[in-house]
């Protein structure tokens, strides 16, 4: 973790502030309207932070102190239709501008917690309620001022976590998963106190569905998202969120292949190396890096000492069931579910190639097939190759085998989905009558079109309809 000198930024926050006012000159018009009406209005939450960090803007956050929720209603509404979903929570939305307006409010504890709205709040008090001081901080958007009750700023200068009010964190049990992706997200650790509240924080009655997007966040936004996961076990809690990888914990590997300690470090170091790799999109990049995560799972049952070295052999399969039963505890996404455990599957085999036929490589493809492809694979092979290294960092290396297997599927164009079947029913329908006997026949041609290489229909056609009139 390194010091961040974010003090001289406060210059840079201003234009870019401006460049936001010339951007959408309606957001100036509005705060313009807030001030003549007597409200002040604050830039809060995570598009501070993030401009302090120089960071692109994700969420417009604007906070609107002694106006009413009505009162604001109204004046949002002279600029055109306003939403009011929300606005039991204090939230409105000016249809065509993507950003929130709220009011200050409190609310209970609890899942369906009571909200009090309360536009003359103290901007202490209405701070004291956000997660951690990095997201306690405001930016006053007429006078620049950056309001900063909490010391915010200076904890984000030195990646220190902390809660503006213990017992305000300790009332909503997400803010355990949040600091566990913030700590992914900004290489930023949590202090004693907050440590030390995490450790004992009921998490069993938060959903799925929130649970599973702040692992989202951890794995998308992070360049090291193993920091996030290697808190859970500092803390004692990576079995209780995690027992599949907790079980790695201490799991030995061979030295002179794994210099780097065991299964869980290994996974750790994999997870970071497939982290900044490039993805197609953010959906590939998930999968792929829950694979590099979960891909050595079955080592933990499999792994034994042969001849004097530890071997595993067959852990790859072993793996399929803990990444399943891993997966379904922390995400509700069906294609996560269903492709990454084809990917533990068959994550040794781009290494295993180097005397492998067309064949064997088109049957692969096959096997990925259709949630996978041989590219996906050779990303999780070369994140699982990169985590190795001796300073628990992932190695910044390329394989020669690898780039080889790339080379060989992309000259067989079976690198993004498997070569597809010479025949159809409609192009054998002369001789044989739709139904149970043609779907196995045309099965029976696509076996012996990538065992043989067969590139042309008509020849195909006649070696399938002379087995079967031999048959």
């Amino acid at each position: 973790m390194t010091t961040k000198k974010l003090t001289k930024n406060l210059a840079s926050v201003q234009r870019s502030l401006s460049q936001m006012f010339d951007a959408v000159p309606l957001i100036s018009a509005i705060v313009q309207q807030i001030s003549n009406h007597a409200g002040r209005v604050l830039l809060v939450g995570g598009a501070v932070r993030d401009l302090l960090l120089g960071d692109s803007i994700k969420d417009l956050d604007f906070e609107v102190y002694h106006l009413s929720l009505d009162d604001l209603e109204k004046l949002l509404a002279s600029f055109g239709p306003v939403s009011l979903v929300g606005k039991s929570f204090g939230v409105l939305r000016l249809h065509g501008l993507d950003a929130d307006w709220s009011v200050p409010r409190t609310d209970s504890a609890g899942r369906k917690p009571q909200v009090t709205i309360n536009a003359n709040m103290s901007m202490h008090d209405a701070f004291s309620r956000r997660d951690l001081t990095m997201n306690a901080m405001g930016i006053d958007l007429v006078t620049g001022e950056l309001i900063d009750p909490f010391n915010g700023l200076h904890d984000l200068e030195n990646g220190v976590l902390r809660a503006p009010s213990l017992e305000l964190f300790g009332e909503d049990p997400l803010r355990f998963y949040r600091v566990m992706q913030f700590i992914g997200r900004f290489d930023a650790y949590p202090d004693d106190q907050l440590n030390a509240l995490c450790k004992n924080m009921d998490v069993s009655q938060v959903s799925i569905e929130r649970v599973d997007a702040e692992f989202e966040k951890l794995l998308l936004r992070s360049k090291r998202p193993s920091l996030g996961i290697r808190w859970l076990a500092q803390i004692g809690r990576i079995t209780d969120i995690l027992p599949e990888l907790a079980a790695t914990i201490g799991v030995a590997q061979e030295p002179s292949w794994h210099p780097e300690g065991d299964v869980f470090e290994h996974s750790m170091q994999s997870l970071d190396a497939a982290a900044v790799l490039s993805y197609k999109d953010e959906q590939e990049k998930l999968i792929i890096l829950y694979a590099a995560l979960c891909h050595d799972l079955g080592k933990v049952t499999t792994s034994k000492i042969i001849d004097g070295k530890i071997h595993s052999y067959g852990h790859e399969i072993a793996g399929i069931e803990p990444t399943k039963r891993l997966l379904k505890r922390i995400t509700t996404k069906k294609i996560i579910i269903d492709t990454v455990p084809v990917l533990v599957r068959y994550h040794m085999q781009p290494f295993l190639f180097e005397k492998a036929g067309n064949a064997a490589y088109k049957r692969l493809a096959l096997k990925l097939a259709p949630r996978a492809n041989v590219q996906m694979l050779c990303q999780l092979a070369l994140a699982d190759k990169r985590g190795r290294g001796l300073q628990h960092t992932p190695l910044q290396i390329d394989f020669p085998a690898l780039r080889d297997f790339l080379h060989k599927a992309e000259q067989l164009q079976i690198l993004y989905k498997p070569e597809e079947p010479l025949l159809q029913g409609k192009d054998i329908i002369d001789a044989v009558a739709p139904g149970p006997k043609m779907g196995v026949l045309l099965q029976e041609a696509y076996k012996i079109q990538i065992a043989e290489n067969i590139r042309d229909k008509e020849q195909l056609k006649k070696r399938v309809l002379g087995h079967k009139k031999k048959g």
